[in-house]
């Protein structure tokens, strides 16, 4: 029998993070996925391995388990088109992106024209190809576990 591990992420309070394995023994399991976990993890955003800051906002990025998760803080009046396309040079954001958001609204516009709200307590997943702005007097803040790594940095797509 092949045995085979699922490794995950998982968002604890006040801004840590918890990597976890789980592994199980399955005749039809995939042998070629990659375990880079050998232990628990934890770390925080209190304490970050990278910070980026853009006109009206901040990514911190933390590193743990083989991952890259981002925390962005977007203060009331940011926009992506204003505060990073400068930045990345693209039309619109072309980071996928796996979110949770923690506070704050953060409306979204895809470039098909379909727009949204997100709300403290929504998941989503954004593909390439949207603008994105806060609504209101209050920072919206996002754990990404997908579209960071390059967000924010020039020479790269966002």
């Amino acid at each position: 029998m092949k045995s085979t591990s699922i490794t995950g992420l998982m968002a604890l309070g006040a801004g840590a993070i918890l990597t976890f394995s789980y592994a199980f023994t399955n005749p039809k399991a995939n042998t070629n996925m990659l375990d880079t976990m050998t232990k628990a993890e934890a770390k925080t955003f209190d304490k970050p391995d990278t910070v980026r800051t853009f006109p009206k906002g901040r990514l911190e990025l933390v590193n743990i388990g083989g991952a890259t998760i981002g925390r962005a803080i977007f203060e009331p009046g940011w926009r992506w088109s204003t505060s990073v396309m400068p930045i990345a040079k693209t039309k619109s954001c072309e980071a996928p992106h796996f979110q949770y958001h923690v506070a704050g609204v953060l409306h979204v516009k895809m470039d098909d024209g379909s727009e949204f709200d997100l709300k403290p307590g929504d998941i989503s997943i954004l593909p390439s190809g949207h603008d994105a702005w806060t609504v209101g007097k209050e920072a919206a803040v996002v754990v990404d576990f997908q579209g960071m790594v390059d967000y924010a940095r020039a020479n790269h797509q966002h």
